[in-house]
Parts: structure tokens; C-alpha cells; sequence
């Protein structure tokens, strides 16, 4: 896929732009000030495969805590700021490697020159974020409503304001619930700006709702060429934002590593409890570092034919099912065994190369 070359932007360790790899990105939901708590939830979205943590920043004592949690983590830390241009600084000055502000909301002309003359003495980048829920009265009036073209004007209007200051270490994210209104807006901005952009669907809902939302609008940028880091916004465990991200990437070829499992939707033949086996398989591999697909088939019948794309898969029977490598049957197995036996044959898969 033909990816737009945007600026090349160093996150602490990590490097975004310039067609370097999509970075996935998640946010803490606990309270900052509490370190602990903070660390084990990073630490447990870096273990699933968070590139880039964001957090909250919302009194001086988050902004303190800052320095104790980057002692604990190993991805870069990124300090989300809103309305108080002091709580920028003073995240920045302990550790932060990037910071979201929305330049319209920080105050005036000398307290964002203050944010912006600290992130360049550290060459820290700015992340400026603009939702179409806090579109200004004026764009909504000029462009009739909510539009596209209105967050669009606004995002690259903040980012002047920043560029007047003598800086352009910079992250652009426009964000709707609308996903074809967000879609529209990134296709808009990718033509007029060369900065990288962080991509998601805001406020887009619950575990369900939000993970279709989600998919369909980043499927729809992302596919364009268009996106440097993304995260799926969900009301729920942020670890699921960070699975669903890396299906999404995954399945449009943006990023590869992690087994993908793909099964049959069930039927009448069905004779074994599929809906159960597919979700212990999808939970037994995601510790398995192997970059194949898996197929989990309803019956012996089928099973071989629709699992030949795969690299290995197992169909289900009543008693008995089968192993399965590209469509081949490789042996009949005892129905209670099909788990275990094809966890040792993923175990000992590069033993057989």
C-alpha cells in the first residue's frame, strides 16, 4: 500500500513520518498522580503491543508524576494537556516525550510562546489536536455547520500559530464521531500539509459499536495512505483499544507479526461448540510470536476446503476433528485434544523449517 511521506518526527526512542511504521497508541485511564496504578497499565498495554502511551495532565501533581512513571516504562510518554499553558511546561520539564495541546484553549499569545519555547529547547514534539466538538462559532458559521472543511481551516489555523512561534516539531490530529466527516477531513489535510498525523474516530463508543466505527473509518484513511500513529477510542479496557488496533493495521497489511485466527461463522453442520474453541484459540496465541494465520472450521465436512488459505487450522467433529496444514489433512484428532494439539504444533512451528 502506497503510503503519503510525511515529516519525520522523533517520539523518544520511537520515529514517526517518512514512511516509517504505523504506531499504535492508547491512553491510561487511571489517575496519573497514582504511579503505580499508571505503570501497571502501561506496562500491560506495552506487553500487548502499545507503541506510544498518552495520559492525562490535569493538575500539577500529574504533571510531578510524570518523572517517576518514565523511570518505569519503556515507550514514550505523551502528556495530554488542556487549558493551563503551566501544566505543559512543567510536563515537559519532567520527561514528557510529546505533549497534546489544542493552542486555542492554552491562553494567549505568550503563555503558548512559553509552551512553545520549552518544547524547543528539549525537542519535544507538539501534538495539536482539534475535535469537531469544540469547533470554533466562526467556522461553524462560515461552513454552515460542522464540516470537514471547518476542522480542517481550524487544525492548520493552531498549527500557524505554533509555526509563528519557530517551530515545527509537530503532530497534527483531527478527530469527529462522524466517520465519513473524519474521513473527508483527513483526505483534506493530507493535501495540504506534509506534518504526520494521528489518526482515530473520537468518542466512538462502547466495545462493539466503537470497534466497528473505528474500523471503518480508519480502514478508510489508513487505506488512503494516510496516517502515521492511530488509536481505536473505546469505552472500555484500554487493552482493547491496542488489540483492535493491531487487527486493523494486520488486516490492511500495515503491519506484520501476531497470529491471525480466522473461523468459519457456524451453521447447522456445526457440531461442536465453535463460538467457545475460536475465542480460547484467539486467547491461547497471542503470547505464540509467529507471523501465520490459523483457521478454527465448525466441521470436517468443510473444514479442509475453507481452511486452505491458512497456514494450519483445526476442524471440529463430534468425537473427533481434524488437523489441518494448507488445506491438507494431516491427522484425525480426539475432539477434547484439538486445543493442546495444535498449541504444540504453533510451539514447534520453526522446527519444522
Amino acid at each position: 500500500m502506497y503510503r503519503d511521506h510525511t515529516k519525520v518526527i522523533h517520539i523518544g526512542d520511537r520515529v514517526i513520518g517518512g514512511g516509517n511504521p504505523i504506531l499504535i497508541q492508547s491512553m491510561t485511564n487511571t489517575k496519573t498522580e497514582d504511579v503505580a496504578a499508571t505503570v501497571a497499565q502501561i506496562r500491560k498495554l506495552t506487553a500487548a503491543g502499545c507503541d506510544i502511551i498518552r495520559c492525562a495532565v490535569p493538575t500539577k501533581e500529574a504533571a510531578a508524576a510524570i518523572r517517576e512513571i518514565k523511570k518505569e516504562i519503556t515507550i514514550p510518554l505523551v502528556a495530554d494537556i488542556h487549558f493551563d499553558y503551566r501544566l505543559a511546561i512543567a510536563a515537559m520539564e519532567n520527561g514528557a516525550d510529546k505533549i497534546r495541546i489544542n493552542p486555542g484553549n492554552i491562553g494567549n499569545r505568550e503563555r503558548l510562546n512559553a509552551v512553545v519555547q520549552t518544547a524547543k529547547e528539549r525537542n519535544i514534539p507538539i501534538r495539536v489536536g482539534v475535535n469537531s466538538g469544540s469547533l470554533e462559532k466562526d467556522l461553524v458559521e462560515k461552513y454552515h455547520g460542522v464540516t470537514a472543511e471547518g476542522i480542517v481551516e481550524s487544525a492548520l489555523d493552531k498549527v500557524h500559530m505554533i509555526e509563528e512561534e519557530g517551530y515545527d516539531n509537530l503532530v497534527i490530529s483531527i478527530k469527529s464521531s462522524d466517520v465519513l466527516m473524519c474521513a473527508k477531513a483527513h483526505e483534506l489535510i493530507a493535501s495540504k500539509t506534509s506534518y504526520p498525523l494521528h489518526v482515530g474516530i473520537t468518542e466512538a463508543g462502547t466495545l462493539l459499536s466503537g470497534n466497528i466505527k473505528s474500523a471503518i473509518g480508519l480502514g478508510m484513511i489508513l487505506s488512503q495512505g494516510i496516517g502515521d500513529t492511530i488509536r481505536v477510542s473505546l469505552t472500555g479496557d484500554p487493552l482493547e483499544e491496542v488489540k483492535s488496533a493491531k487487527i486493523i493495521l494486520r488486516t490492511l497489511g500495515l503491519r506484520k507479526g501476531g497470529i491471525e485466527v480466522v473461523s468459519c461463522p457456524t451453521c447447522g453442520r456445526t457440531r461442536i461448540d465453535l463460538i467457545g474453541l475460536a475465542n480460547q484459540v484467539e486467547n491461547m496465541v497471542e503470547d505464540i510470536p509467529l507471523d501465520i494465520k490459523v483457521a478454527v472450521m465448525g466441521c470436517v465436512v468443510n473444514g479442509p476446503g475453507e481452511a486452505k488459505e491458512a497456514d494450519i487450522g483445526i476442524a471440529g467433529g463430534v468425537g473427533e476433528g481434524l488437523l489441518i496444514k494448507k488445506g491438507e489433512v494431516v491427522r484425525k484428532v480426539p475432539e477434547a485434544e484439538l486445543l493442546s494439539v495444535l498449541r504444540e504444533e504453533l510451539l514447534h512451528w520453526n522446527d519444522e523449517k
